[in-house]
């Protein structure tokens, strides 16, 4: 479990994989895995089933944010705003904005919609939302061991989840960015932007989008120096992350681990599509790249097959 950095990578940005390391060694009990993230239809069978709003949807709190002006005080999300011009990459805020009114219903924006994208992940999930509904459905979010061991689909210690060569063969195996980051995706994958769920060929495990399109969340707290303290242990027996997180970029946010990275991935500044490479997030944020899937226990499965409920 873990990755170094590929020969000739810099630290630009998310290339940096110092969070990754030291590879070591991580023994996982069986489980399954949803093939796909968790998409628009399914989400909204939950919201329907239950009235569930979701945390984007929600006027923040003045309490949760002493001194932000009334005005600021706006439901909405943060959503990708590539900028006309090529920019610096050292000041993410160059390409990300607060988009009042922008939550899974509405991606872009209040204008946008998810008409016609029912077979896309869903985005702009926060950490309790995608944790509502893995409840909702008897799951849960994978941890952080249990995801890379699912992704890498039965090939230890390659780059990619589906092996060494980014493009094998000259073929595209996840959406990706490509062009000029962050001003100019050329879409050659495709797409430029979200695609749909399963349009990528599956790894060994039969699991699709295990690279690219959108984030997932996991269960583990963020901390940068948890493989080592794995490491310490020999062969780790299913981690479940450390007990809080820290951040020293962001010391007092509250941050789990995402994994697999997203359509805005590229060799210029984000390297997360590399199986053993690790993101972060504030529990109380989603993005419109930011997505989930879920995990159920092998004894779970057995009990519902059992009741009839596949």
């Amino acid at each position: 479990m873990g990755a170094q950095s590929m020969p000739g990578m810099n630290e630009v940005g998310m290339q940096a994989t110092v969070d990754s390391r030291p590879i070591h060694r991580v023994y996982v009990d069986g489980f399954f895995m949803d093939k796909t993230d968790v998409t628009n239809a399914e989400f909204e069978k939950f919201v329907k089933a239950t009235g569930y709003v979701t945390v984007a949807e929600r006027k923040p709190r003045p309490e949760d944010y002493p001194g932000a002006p009334p005005e600021n005080l706006v439901a909405g999300s943060v959503v990708f705003a590539p900028p006309d011009h090529p920019v610096p990459l050292n000041d993410h805020l160059q390409w990300w904005a607060y988009v009042p009114g922008a939550d899974w219903r509405h991606p872009e924006g209040p204008k946008s919609s998810i008409k016609g994208k029912e077979d896309y992940p869903v985005v702009h999930v926060s950490y309790e939302d995608a944790e509502a509904y893995a409840k909702w459905a008897g799951k849960r979010l994978p941890t952080e061991a249990e995801w890379e061991f699912a992704a890498r689909g039965g090939l230890s210690g390659k780059l990619y989840a589906w092996g060494d060569e980014f493009r094998p063969d000259g073929k595209w195996m996840a959406n990706t960015h490509e062009g000029h980051f962050p001003d100019k995706d050329t879409g050659e994958d495709g797409y430029t932007g979200i695609a749909p769920v399963a349009k990528f060929p599956a790894n060994g495990y039969g699991l699709y989008d295990m690279a690219g399109n959108v984030w997932q969340w996991t269960s583990d707290w963020y901390r940068p120096d948890y493989y080592q303290q794995l490491a310490a242990e020999g062969v780790a027996r299913n981690p479940q992350g450390p007990d809080w997180a820290f951040d020293p970029a962001e010391p007092g946010h509250q941050k789990k681990v995402h994994r697999g990275g997203s359509f805005l991935c590229t060799d210029q500044y984000c390297s997360r599509y590399m199986v053993g490479t690790r993101g972060k997030g504030d529990i109380d944020t989603g993005t419109n790249h930011l997505g989930f899937r879920c995990v159920t226990s092998a004894e779970q499965k057995t009990q519902a097959l059992n009741a009839g409920h596949p």
